[in-house]
């Protein structure tokens, strides 16, 4: 799933204020953009925050229900580099395909992950007859020493989940409490989803060194006596041991966490680059049709094309 998305330089302060002896919580309120004909909530970049260790872009699709002739999600073929996408899928079907003959239907409860490296094209669709949808969809940022990495697809049917403190949480990345997920990470991160059947109260045992940022998905989250709308994001920044979460009956969240990344990353349309130098060599690869970004095979539609560059190339 991709869209246009603004350039960015690095992350402001990654350590809230304290206030009174009480570390405060930014608010990163959403802004609406539409994905593949899908409404979604889109939270990272935003002016507000850029990265989230090396969380770079989150999009929450859904809960969506489609009607009559729709035919749900329908991405076409779009590249990507110097980044990792990451789908985590609540509810739907969704068929992924990319230029290196993969073809992978994912589920609830499984995670589709897509490392980019020095170039891929994919395409992304709800399968034929499927009526909901309801993901997260997220990027990482690729360090600079694995920028160039060869590009790869990874599926994962099976995570680490577990019932605690009358929630049930899932690992979707990283390591928490205990547990490991077998998703690939090139730099120290963590992502959990979160979801209470009953009203709960949670406490997350978080590490100092990481930045962290909590997104309710359904439902109102009480953090600590502050209140987040669904779609506002929390970002707790560095320095906590630990954080105490309220959740609502039926309420849902995402953690997503990790070592702050300390690089300039830029970010444009869909691709993500460590100089601007990449990205125009990217875009004008895609536009003339080089083999860098192969090809998706199987998909009945148009390739989606970039708008113009914000920067001037050196020659113009």
């Amino acid at each position: 799933m991709s869209t246009l998305v603004a350039d960015q330089e690095l992350a402001s302060s990654m350590d809230c204020p304290v206030i009174d002896g009480k570390r405060q919580i930014q608010h990163i309120p959403p802004r609406t953009a539409d994905v593949g004909g899908i409404a979604v909530n889109r939270v990272l970049p935003s002016r507000h925050r850029r990265l989230v260790g090396a969380w770079c872009f989150l999009d929450h699709a859904g809960p969506a229900i489609f009607k009559g002739d729709a035919k749900g999600l329908q991405v076409g073929p779009h590249p990507h580099i110097g980044l990792q996408t990451f789908t985590w899928m609540i509810e739907g079907e969704v068929l992924h395909r990319d230029s290196l003959g993969h073809e992978q239907v994912i589920r609830p409860g499984q995670v589709n992950l897509m490392t980019a490296g020095r170039g891929i094209s994919h395409t992304e669709e709800s399968v034929p007859g499927e009526t909901h949808l309801h993901a997260a969809q997220l990027w990482i940022a690729l360090p600079e020493s694995d920028r160039q990495t060869a590009p790869r697809f990874d599926h994962y049917p099976s995570l680490p989940t577990w019932g605690d403190q009358d929630a049930v949480f899932t690992l979707l990345t990283g390591e928490f409490a205990g547990h490991r997920a077998p998703t690939l990470a090139y730099s120290p991160l963590v992502g959990l989803d979160i979801a209470s059947r009953e009203a709960s109260n949670v406490t997350l045992t978080l590490r100092e060194d990481f930045e962290y940022g909590v997104l309710p998905l359904e439902g109102e989250l009480d953090i600590e006596g502050d209140r987040f709308a669904p779609n506002e994001m929390a970002y707790l920044g560095r320095g906590r041991a630990a954080v105490s979460v309220n959740l609502p009956a039926g309420g849902r969240a995402i953690l997503v966490g990790g070592e702050p990344l300390g690089e300039e990353i830029w970010i444009w349309w869909n691709f993500v680059g460590h100089s601007k130098a990449e990205i125009i060599e990217a875009q004008h690869d895609w536009e003339k049709g080089s083999d860098r970004f192969g090809t998706v095979k199987g998909y009945d539609g148009e390739r989606l094309m970039p708008p113009p560059l914000p920067w001037k190339t050196q020659a113009e």
